[in-house]
């Protein structure tokens, strides 16, 4: 069943790409061609962590007139929270290897750059 949709789906293409009146139906506006370069995006700097664990901490120096011996509680889970957070960012990072960046990326493009002729 899988291969009758298969086939179905490419006599479909080919008649889109076959001339019609003698024009193509597909006519790409661009040159089916890959670019020497890639845009440079900024990396997602993530978001916002223990901002809640840090708003606590801030509200009690706050009433204790900012001292620290008073909210150790709350300083121990804003550092706790803080940990946590930059053990998941390592670990994501670390997830994240072997990917290149823009920059490295369009080198690279520029080294080897895409043929313009057709085959």
């Amino acid at each position: 069943m899988a291969a009758q949709g298969g086939i179905l789906f490419q006599e479909k293409v080919n008649r889109m790409v076959s001339k019609q009146n003698g024009k193509p139906v597909l006519k790409p506006n661009k040159p089916l061609v890959l670019k020497d370069s890639v845009t440079s995006r900024k990396l997602n700097k993530g978001e916002a962590t223990c901002v809640t664990e840090l708003s606590v901490m801030m509200a009690c120096w706050k009433q204790n007139n900012f001292v620290e011996s008073l909210c150790s509680n709350q300083m121990g889970d804003f550092y706790s929270c803080v940990e946590k957070a930059q053990a998941s960012r390592k670990k994501r990072g670390a997830s994240l290897q072997g990917r290149l960046t823009p920059k490295q990326t369009t080198t690279l493009l520029k080294r080897y750059p895409t043929p313009h002729s057709e085959i």
